[in-house]
């Protein structure tokens, strides 16, 4: 599946909300979230206006193992804003 080329930080975080993912932390424009879903996970992501997309992909694909789902069900999950 194809990755958004216009998702911001800032609603990449909103979406993985989804997932059991919450705000720990912040650190000037990068965001710490932070789920305790099989076992504790951490993911930073930049607060950027437009994320790259290969930022978007390493960040999905962390999550995506993580959560021991597919990476494909968790970009359609997130795009549907």
């Amino acid at each position: 599946m194809k990755l958004a080329r216009d998702m911001s930080g800032k609603e990449l975080i909103k979406q993985l909300g989804k997932y059991g993912y919450t705000v720990t932390r912040q650190t000037g424009n990068h965001v710490r979230l932070t789920t305790n879903i099989n076992g504790e996970h951490h993911v930073t992501i930049p607060r950027d206006k437009v994320l790259r997309v290969g930022t978007l992909n390493n960040i999905i694909k962390e999550v995506s193992i993580h959560l021991e789902q597919d990476k494909d069900e968790i970009i359609k999950g997130i795009q549907d804003r």
